[in-house]
């Protein structure tokens, strides 16, 4: 069964909100206050992490002054994350946003790729 949320269905089917609250298991990359990061159970790369804030935001359209702090968290926990797993000098990261977009979860999240050579355009 997929887990999706949205607007009309809240949070309460959301995988990655359940994966936060660690209701779900994962393989888990890194842990803040407010950020869990984790690998993909379908990789694209030979390294592909995950990173999401642990308060659900549907996408980047939830975004406002009041909670875009996030992004920077999410970028530093990133870089972190690049060194730790050796692709610093090589990586690409990803945010998709709505359907048309790629996105598939609807809780914000933010792809790391690494350990291949990433090609242009990117699909």
């Amino acid at each position: 069964m997929k887990f999706l949320a949205n607007k009309e269905r809240g949070n309460m089917d959301c995988l990655f909100c359940k994966i936060a609250k660690k209701e779900i298991p994962s393989s888990v990359v890194a842990e803040t206050d407010n950020l869990l990061a984790f690998r993909d159970i379908e990789p694209q790369a030979p390294v592909h992490i995950l990173i999401i804030p642990k308060k659900h935001i549907s996408s980047t359209k939830e975004l406002s002054k009041l909670n875009v702090e996030i992004l920077g968290e999410m970028a530093l926990l990133a870089s972190e994350i690049c060194k730790q797993e050796n692709i610093e000098d090589g990586n690409r990261w990803i945010i998709n946003t709505g359907a048309e977009g790629g996105q598939t979860v609807f809780h914000i999240h933010l792809h790391i790729l690494g350990g291949r050579t990433m090609q242009w355009p990117p699909g």
